[in-house]
């Protein structure tokens, strides 16, 4: 389904900046879709680190079925052992451990993620260990929709500015956030499109 803010976004991007207009003219009718339950969300995320996708799906594969189901408390419950045996490092069955337990004792509770803004949320992310502002960031845009996050620790989104904003010149972190002011409050469909530009079939998160 659409985010309800994308059609408004499109247009208002836009009419403000000719550059965004090309490339989101040029994508047609693509858009962000949500991906996933916050937690399963965040468990791939911490599978995926520092491995390939094909990797990654089937380190996840194993790891399914070995929790017979992929929920907080189960995951909490099961042995680093287990979990080593799916192909996960210790440290990242550790990490998947300690997000299971932060989920089921409430430390970590989405249920308050709706009233608070995009800040809060990075802050609560960022205590789980395995979770830096990086992945923080892209959940708040696949999982929560979020309307205007602008991850500038993401190559991607700085290579795409360096392609259609610099003719091919570097851009540091800090051009790449000045940059983006001129795109709120749409920044996370600007970094979308950025994306697609380099490579129309978007990635799931």
């Amino acid at each position: 389904m659409k985010p309800d803010f994308w059609d408004d976004a499109c247009r208002d991007l836009s009419r403000r900046d000719p550059v965004m207009g090309r490339i989101i003219a040029e994508r047609g009718h693509a858009h962000l879709v949500s991906r996933g339950d916050p937690f399963q969300t965040l468990a791939r995320s911490i599978v995926g680190q520092q491995i390939s996708v094909k990797a990654a799906q089937s380190v996840w594969n194993r790891f399914e079925a070995a929790a017979g189901e992929v929920v907080p408390l189960r995951v909490s419950r099961m042995r680093v052992a287990t979990l080593r045996n799916c192909g996960l490092s210790e440290r990242k069955a550790e990490y998947l451990k300690d997000l299971a337990r932060r989920f089921h004792v409430g430390e970590v509770d989405p249920t308050h993620w709706p009233s608070r803004d995009d800040e809060a949320i990075i802050a609560e992310l960022v205590t789980v260990r395995g979770i830096g502002r990086w992945t923080a960031e892209m959940f708040l845009i696949f999982n929560l929709l979020r309307p205007d996050v602008l991850p500038v620790d993401d190559l991607g989104l700085l290579r795409g500015i360096e392609k259609h904003y610099r003719n091919g010149a570097s851009v540091t972190r800090r051009e790449a956030r000045q940059l983006g002011e001129a795109w709120r409050p749409w920044r996370t469909v600007a970094t979308w499109y950025l994306w697609r530009s380099l490579e129309p079939v978007p990635v799931e998160y």
